[in-house]
């Protein structure tokens, strides 16, 4: 008799703590809905405006194809000759530039797309020509970021390469097919 009252006991425990005591779960995105950009942090803003590449070109990174930005950070390092830190700077200028511009249209669309759901004027025909800009200009920020780290691997040698894998912290991975240039 005493097991069935501790039982009886808790399920009335239990079925107080559902019914009424426990308020639901906040959202992931409760504090957003005061952004000025509702899908976009103040940070990704930042990024887009800056052309920083914000993960856009791990495809690259991740199989060794090394990055304008980290060859310049790493010249010392990786003996850099005068002809190939000049490359490399080439190479991460227009890259910035291009990704720059591009982050600030996406950045204009964003705001656009957000401006347009808060004032209610949204409407279908208008989502899908924002929301086809939108994903042509993500498409190119990620082939400008893509096409550097393409064009950076012909600058090294590849005994740089090696070095550029191990200073960034590459090299306890799984050896993937080296290719020459």
């Amino acid at each position: 008799m005493r097991w069935h009252a501790l039982v009886l006991g808790w399920i009335l425990v239990l079925v107080s703590a559902f019914e009424g005591g426990a308020a639901p779960p906040a959202s992931p995105y409760a504090g957003q809905e005061s952004r000025a950009i509702k899908a976009l942090s103040p940070e990704e803003i930042q990024d887009l405006l800056a052309g920083r590449g914000m993960g856009k070109a791990k495809a690259a990174e991740l199989n060794r194809y090394p990055g304008p930005r980290h060859v310049l950070e790493l010249a010392d390092q990786l003996g850099l000759s005068a002809a190939q830190r000049a490359e490399t700077e080439r190479i991460f200028e227009a890259m910035q530039a291009e990704a720059s511009r591009l982050g600030a249209e996406i950045v204009a669309r964003e705001r656009e797309l957000d401006g347009r759901f808060a004032a209610g004027t949204m409407t279908a025909p208008e989502l899908e020509r924002l929301l086809d800009e939108l994903g042509a200009l993500e498409s190119r920020l990620r082939m400008v970021h893509l096409r550097a780290h393409l064009a950076q691997r012909d600058v090294l040698t590849p005994a740089q390469q090696r070095q550029y894998e191990v200073l960034r912290g590459y090299e306890d991975r799984p050896s993937a097919p080296r290719h020459s240039h």
